[in-house]
């Protein structure tokens, strides 16, 4: 079991080594980073937004303090320690509450400039894992077309292998037809092999023929001389005859 398990993890790690692309990873860390960023920005926004709160109530509580006290300096001055007293009281419970209010206002602020701080930091940081990463992007995709165009030319790439390979089987198809039909061509010209058409021919035929040819071309031209030969003296002779026979005597005339 243990080595179908290490048999199993390491073919999945190769599967997915193969299947993994540098640039998606690196496209998925820089989004996972501009998340956390807007996480922290939110946090900062809350932080402040609760200060801003803190602050509103401080300056309610300061407005009713300051009003406390007047009213107490108004009750002392008709007489009415009692209610003088009162206000005064009121006004330091508030008092108090200022005091809460004030240190929960300073330690809020605090965090908002830590978080503000580690905002810009990691602002900064984004933005070089930005850089770098579209540096490495490039520098990646050229590596690989590089590759690609060294693969093609060299022939050892999958696409230009199987290009290779069919025009090895057609160059060693074609050598066979050749070779087979110079055979054929060699047997049926050695007699070894019967022409099923009767079209072809021994060496001896061919031989024969050609002989009868010539020969018959030189008879025919023997003929034509001949011809031209015939026809010229019985030309000449009619002539000859037109120009010196004698008149031809008239039977009524020797009557």
């Amino acid at each position: 079991m243990k080595r179908m398990g290490m048999i199993f993890r390491a073919k999945a790690n190769k599967a997915l080594d193969r299947a993994e692309d540098p640039r998606e990873t690196l496209d998925y860390s820089y989004q996972k980073q501009l998340e956390l960023l807007q996480k922290v920005r939110r946090g900062v926004a809350d932080v402040a937004t609760s200060r801003k709160r803190l602050e509103l109530q401080l300056n309610q509580l300061q407005g009713q303090s300051s009003k406390l006290e007047d009213q107490g300096r108004k009750a002392l001055a008709l007489g009415r320690e009692d209610l003088a007293r009162e206000a005064l009281s009121r006004r330091a419970s508030l008092q108090q509450q200022v005091t809460d209010l004030e240190t929960q206002h300073q330690t809020l602020q605090g965090e908002e400039e830590k978080l503000t701080l580690a905002a810009q930091r990691l602002q900064a940081k984004v933005d070089a894992f930005r850089t770098k990463k579209e540096t490495i992007k490039a520098t990646y995709t050229a590596a690989q077309a590089q590759t690609r165009i060294g693969e093609a030319f060299s022939g050892i790439s999958e696409e230009m292998g199987d290009v290779g390979l069919a025009i090895q089987r057609a160059e060693d198809k074609t050598a066979q037809l050749q070779a087979r039909a110079g055979a054929i061509d060699e047997l049926l010209a050695s007699g070894a092999l019967d022409d099923q058409s009767g079209m072809a021919k021994d060496d001896i035929a061919a031989e024969l023929d050609r002989i009868s040819g010539g020969t018959d071309v030189e008879l025919e031209l023997q003929r034509m001389k001949a011809e031209l030969a015939g026809g010229s003296a019985p030309k000449q002779a009619i002539e000859g005859g037109t120009q010196d026979a004698p008149p031809a005597s008239n039977k009524f005339d020797k009557q």
